[in-house]
């Protein structure tokens, strides 16, 4: 598995659950080191334990020396980033022909290439012709497997996934990934679809995108149940309901984030444009999205008289999303940076992603717990849903604040709840 990061590090730890022996390789030296010392470099749920119990079996190792790692295996997966490029937005695939060239350069056997970074169409060829290149000769086939994990409950995904894409029409190449994937069909009968390599590359950008739009869609409707009085998490239920649609990322909030929706549906408009076939509906989502943070910074101000110059806001949740430390694209930097503008100080509080957001954050205070961060604040805003936000002490969140303001960008509380206790509540598409 080359590269540690969330894709690399949880698909080699879910691997070697599987029972097969996995080496990850990375050239950070230091990030190696603290893995040997059982150190995550991300947060997510049940990886540490995972780690350890494979790690001390004797299945997964950790090494920044990529022809030692790659030595006899059977199939070498490319799990590095690709971060949208500087200038265009497109994909930036550096690493990953990096990592391919660096692969041919050292490849022993016959092996199975196997792209695991999320890549544009395309991109398995070139991999292919830098496998031509540089191993001639060495049976290198290339393939696509492209993940589908959600960050904070990537391990269950990964045991137990709505389906596996595999892009290969090479037969040999296919019994090797039906073989690394057979572990799957002890806990159930887990879908493998095999499809053409361009297919699979393809359907990792559609599903990302079809997500996104699904989420900007019902934010909408939210916009428009405030202004005609309203519900949305009624109207969610209601058309979540219908098996054509289906209840999943209809949740209203403040818009999405995180470290693949923006880039991804970034790449695809980019691929798109570049074959002379644009997807007006996902430039839209990306439009209405980008659009969408800061003016939730906007609903607080109003929420807080239009007027917060001097005021103190406390955030609760800087995350994109809970269970995770991963702050790209998150939704509270829009907030807050909207909130300092109109000249608002800001105190915040997050599970796990303090350190992350301390480095793309300035002039935040940040807090040991949500009480702290509400302490003399003139609001309290829920920007991300961690379990821990679900069940606050209102009555004594209320004797901490100048003002009993709660604005409530996920909707966790119900109305009734927090008029109970003595609590202003704002929430999104609420208009009702």
């Amino acid at each position: 598995m080359i590269g540690t990061g969330y894709v690399g590090l949880v698909s080699g730890a879910c691997f070697s659950d599987f029972g097969h022996d996995v080496v990850c390789v990375d050239k950070d030296a230091r990030k190696i080191e603290l893995l040997h010392q059982n150190v995550m470099p991300i947060y997510e749920p049940g990886l540490a334990e995972l780690v350890a119990s494979n790690v001390k079996a004797g299945r997964l190792s950790f090494t920044t020396d990529l022809a030692e790692g790659i030595k006899d295996a059977d199939a070498i997966f490319i799990g590095v980033g690709t971060p949208s490029r500087r200038g265009d937005g497109h994909a930036d695939l550096t690493y990953v022909f990096a990592a391919a060239q660096e692969i041919a350069e050292n490849l022993t056997k016959d092996s199975v290439i196997v792209t695991k970074s999320t890549v544009p169409v395309g991109t398995g060829d070139e991999v292919e012709r830098i496998m031509n290149e540089f191993a001639p000769g060495k049976g290198a086939m290339v393939v696509s497997n492209p993940e589908f994990l959600r960050e904070g409950a990537a391990i269950e995904d990964f045991k137990r996934p709505d389906r596996v894409v595999i892009g290969t029409e090479d037969e040999k190449a296919r019994d090797v990934m039906r073989a690394i994937y057979r572990p799957l069909s002890l806990n159930q009968n887990a879908p493998l679809l095999f499809v053409g390599r361009r297919t699979s590359e393809l359907i990792k950008y559609a599903a990302n995108a079809f997500l996104a739009v699904k989420i900007t869609f019902i934010n909408e409707i939210a916009d428009l149940c405030e202004q005609v009085g309203a519900n949305v998490q009624e109207v969610s239920r209601g058309i979540g309901m219908d098996n054509r649609i289906g209840a999943k990322f209809l949740h209203a909030g403040p818009g999405y984030g995180g470290s693949c929706f923006p880039k991804d549906t970034l790449a695809l408009m980019k691929t798109a444009d570049d074959n002379d076939t644009p997807l007006r509906i996902v430039e839209a989502t990306v439009q209405v999205n980008d659009a969408r943070k800061r003016a939730m910074g906007r609903k607080v101000i109003k929420a807080m008289g239009g007027d917060v110059r001097g005021k103190s806001v406390a955030i609760l949740g800087l995350t994109f999303k809970p269970n995770t430390d991963d702050m790209r694209d998150a939704p509270s930097i829009a907030v807050i940076q909207a909130l300092q503008d109109a000249g608002a100080t800001v105190k915040a509080y997050d599970p796990e992603g303090v350190e992350q957001a301390s480095k793309m954050l300035t002039d935040v205070e940040f807090s040991e717990s949500p009480y702290a961060a509400a302490d003399g604040a003139d609001a309290l805003v829920i920007v991300t849903e961690w379990d821990e936000f679900r069940a606050l002490d209102l009555g004594r969140m209320k004797g901490l604040l100048k003002t009993p303001l709660l604005v409530d960008l996920r909707n966790i509380y119900p109305p009734e709840e927090a008029a109970k206790a003595g609590f202003t509540l704002v929430g999104v598409g609420r208009g009702a």
